[in-house]
C-alpha cells in the first residue's frame, strides 16, 4: 500500500519532493497545497490536485504524511505546529539556534492531535546532525568541525538582493582549504569564524547604482558577512544566469579525537557531501523521513522527533531481513 504524500508549498523544495516521490515506489503524491491561486500553479505529475492552503483541513484523513516546504524564517514556525495537529508531518526547519523552541511547539501540537512529527530534516540539520552524533559517541574526547560549501547560500544571496541598487545576486560559502587540511591532520586547531570560511558574492547592479556603496554594505552586514573575508564581483545579469544559475552545495563534518592511555592514538572521522542540487537532495532526505514518520505513527508514536530519534531501518522500504543481508 502506497504512502500518501502531501506537499505544502510548491517552490524549489516542493518541486524536489515531487521528484523524490517519483523515485520511491512505495509513495504516491496525493495533493499539493499552495497559498497562491491553485489554478496558476502547474505541477509535473498529471492527475494530482493542486489545492488552496486554506482548504488543507479537508484532507485530514486523506494524507499519510504532509511534507512542509516553506521557509524557516517565517513559514515553518507557524505552519508546522498548525499542521501537526492534523497530519503526521516532516519539515526542514534549519535555524539551528531556534530548533529547541520549534521542537517544543511542534511537540505540543502533535501530541494534541495524536500525530507524529519529525523536524529539521535535510543535510544540515539532518545528515550532518547524525554525523556529529556518531563522531561524539565514538570519539568521546575530541572536537567537532563543520565546514559548508563550496555552495550557494540561498539566505545570504537573498540578503544581498535586499540591498538598494542590487538587481540580482548569488553568494557562495567557501571552506578555507588550509583550515580544512589542518583539521584533517588531527591537530585539533582552534579556528575563528573568519578562519574557516570565505564568502564569494556575484552581484548584478541596477542601472546607476553605486558599486562602492553596495560593496561596503555587503562586507559590513552583521550576521552575514562582517565576520568573514568577503569578495564582491560585479557582473552582468547574462553572466550570472549562465555561470551561477545552479543551487549546488555540500560540506564536511569532521570529528577529531584520541584514544589510549595517554591519548597517543589520533583518529579523524569525516562525513562529506557534494550536491549538484541542494533542494533536490534535501527533499530526498525528507522523503525517507516521511516513510519513517508514517511507520512510527503506526507503532503508536505521538509528538515530535528529530533525525536523532529515528531508527535508521525505518528510513528504508526494505524489510529488516533484506537490510541485514545487503547492508550489515
Amino acid at each position: 500500500m502506497s504512502i500518501k504524500i502531501g506537499i505544502f508549498g510548491y517552490g524549489n523544495l516542493g518541486r524536489g519532493v515531487e521528484y523524490a516521490v517519483e523515485a520511491n515506489p512505495d509513495m504516491e503524491l496525493a495533493a499539493v497545497f499552495t497559498r497562491r491561486d491553485p489554478s496558476q500553479v502547474k505541477i509535473r505529475l498529471a492527475g494530482v490536485p493542486v489545492v488552496s492552503a486554506a482548504d488543507v483541513a479537508q484532507w485530514k484523513d486523506k494524507i499519510d504524511v504532509m511534507i512542509l516546504c516553506g521557509g524557516s524564517a517565517t513559514d515553518l514556525p507557524e505552519q508546522t505546529p498548525k499542521l501537526a495537529e492534523l497530519f503526521n508531518v516532516v519539515d526542514s526547519f534549519d535555524t539551528h539556534a531556534n530548533i529547541p523552541q520549534h521542537f517544543d511547539a511542534v511537540d505540543a501540537a502533535a501530541k494534541k492531535g495524536g500525530k507524529a512529527a519529525i523536524i529539521s530534516v535535510g543535510w544540515d540539520p539532518g545528515m550532518f546532525s547524525l554525523a556529529r552524533l556518531y563522531g561524539n559517541v565514538i570519539l568521546t574526547e575530541g572536537k567537532d568541525y563543520t565546514f559548508w560549501g563550496k555552495g550557494v547560500s540561498q539566505g545570504h544571496s537573498d540578503a544581498i538582493r535586499r540591498i538598494k541598487g542590487v538587481k540580482n545576486a548569488k553568494q557562495y560559502t567557501v571552506p578555507v582549504e588550509s583550515a580544512l587540511e589542518a583539521v584533517r591532520s588531527g591537530s585539533q586547531p582552534e579556528l575563528t569564524t573568519r578562519q574557516k570560511h570565505t564568502r564569494e558574492c556575484y552581484v548584478v547592479l541596477e542601472d546607476g547604482a553605486d558599486a562602492a556603496q553596495v560593496e561596503k554594505e555587503i562586507k559590513t552586514m552583521p550576521n552575514y558577512f562582517a565576520d568573514y573575508d568577503t569578495t564582491v564581483h560585479f557582473i552582468s545579469e547574462e553572466e550570472l544566469l549562465k555561470n551561477h544559475g545552479g543551487l549546488a552545495h555540500g560540506g564536511f563534518v569532521i570529528r577529531s579525537g584520541a584514544t589510549g592511555n595517554n591519548k597517543e592514538h589520533k583518529h579523524v572521522i569525516e562525513f562529506s557531501l557534494k550536491l549538484d542540487s541542494n533542494p533536490e537532495f534535501t527533499t530526498s532526505v525528507l522523503a525517507a523521513y516521511a516513510r519513517a514518520v508514517v511507520r512510527l505513527a503506526k507503532h503508536g508514536k505521538k509528538g515530535c522527533m528529530t533525525v536523532l530519534d529515528v531508527p535508521p531501518a525505518y528510513l528504508s522500504p526494505k524489510t529488516g531481513e533484506e537490510l541485514r543481508a545487503s547492508l550489515v
